[in-house]
């Protein structure tokens, strides 16, 4: 965050213009207009939203050059990762997604030829869903070349402030995970 006077208010000298940090500014902004608000959950709550914007804004270079979009990745990784199959339920559970966004990408999965979908012997309603061969390699290729494209996305933070960052985001997320329900009036 910003003082007034362009110096970084958290002691690192740097200005928001130089830091690339939009959202100090904004602060600085309702701080005119309601000088007694309390605005640190602002400066938390506006910059994880900026940074997930600016994420969601950046086009995953590899998943694009294997003609994926991230929520099918993460569909194809969830299969993967899980090392067995899962209904389309269970597909949406693992990766934060509508039950009708999951269908339809599993749609154009299954058309590629990435995934299968097996009936229930049980249940006619039930689809169980597995990686093919093809998908399981897929995934495999990528996830080396994804990873090193998000380790670069991280370059210009330092691996210590890159675990403290990762620690206290996990910290928050287990403190929000199942409590803002609560807090929805």
């Amino acid at each position: 965050m910003t003082a007034n006077d362009g110096r970084s208010a958290t002691g690192g000298g740097a200005t928001d213009a130089t830091r690339g940090d939009t959202v100090a500014a904004v602060v600085r902004q309702w701080r005119a207009v309601h000088p007694g608000l309390d605005t640190g959950p602002m400066e938390i709550i506006g910059r994880i939203n900026r940074c997930a914007a600016l994420l969601q804004q950046a086009e995953d270079a590899p998943l694009r050059r294997a003609g994926l979009s991230r929520p099918e990745f993460d569909l194809l990784g969830a299969l993967r990762r899980t090392g067995h199959e899962l209904t389309p339920g269970e597909l949406a559970r693992e990766t934060f997604s509508s039950g009708a966004a999951v269908t339809k990408r599993l749609k154009q999965l299954t058309e590629r030829g990435l995934v299968e979908r097996r009936g229930d012997t049980r249940d006619r309603r039930v689809a169980h869903l597995r990686l093919t061969d093809a998908g399981r390699d897929l995934v495999d290729g990528i996830l080396p070349e994804q990873l090193a494209y998000e380790s670069a996305v991280l370059s210009g933070v330092r691996a210590p402030e890159r675990d403290e960052l990762a620690a206290l985001l996990a910290e928050l997320l287990g403190q929000l995970e199942g409590r803002l329900d609560a807090l929805r009036v």
